[in-house]
Parts: structure tokens; C-alpha cells; sequence
């Protein structure tokens, strides 16, 4: 018998990194809107404000923030589960 790996695979991921303020906020709301509940979205960005805006976005809705991972250089990668 082998194990099976628990490990979550991304339904979607978004690549906001070339979007600046306010943009990548306004494309993840419309994302969330337009996927079924339980879908899981890897959002990747490079604008700064958006390690601030989206968690408190997200604070506001019933859509899970599951991880959140900062580089050095500002980039970051969100892992939300839409409600």
C-alpha cells in the first residue's frame, strides 16, 4: 500500500505581478466571485500594498486566507479558499 500525499493542489493561481495598486485587489475580488465555494486561489503580486490590502480584504468576507508568504524584494503569494 503507499501513501497518498495530503498535500493541497492550487485550482487556480493568479499571476497579479505585473499589476500595480489597486489592481490586484480588484482582479481577486472578481476571481472570488466567479469560482464555486472551497476553490482554493494562489494569488502572486508584486505590488507592495497588496501584503496590506488583501488580508484586510479578506478579513471582511467569509473567503479563508490560508497562508501568506513575503519575500525580501516585496513579493508575495496568497493562499485563500473562497466561501
Amino acid at each position: 500500500m503507499t501513501a497518498m500525499s495530503t498535500s493541497p493542489t492550487p485550482s487556480l493561481t493568479l499571476d497579479f505581478r505585473a499589476l500595480r495598486c489597486p489592481m490586484p485587489l480588484l482582479k481577486l475580488k472578481q476571481a472570488l466571485h466567479r469560482h464555486e465555494p472551497g476553490t482554493e486561489l494562489v494569488v502572486l503580486t508584486t505590488d507592495t500594498g497588496a501584503s496590506r490590502d488583501i488580508p484586510a480584504f479578506l478579513q471582511h468576507t467569509a473567503h479563508q486566507l490560508v497562508s501568506v508568504e513575503v519575500a525580501a524584494n516585496g513579493a508575495a503569494t496568497f493562499t485563500i479558499i473562497s466561501a
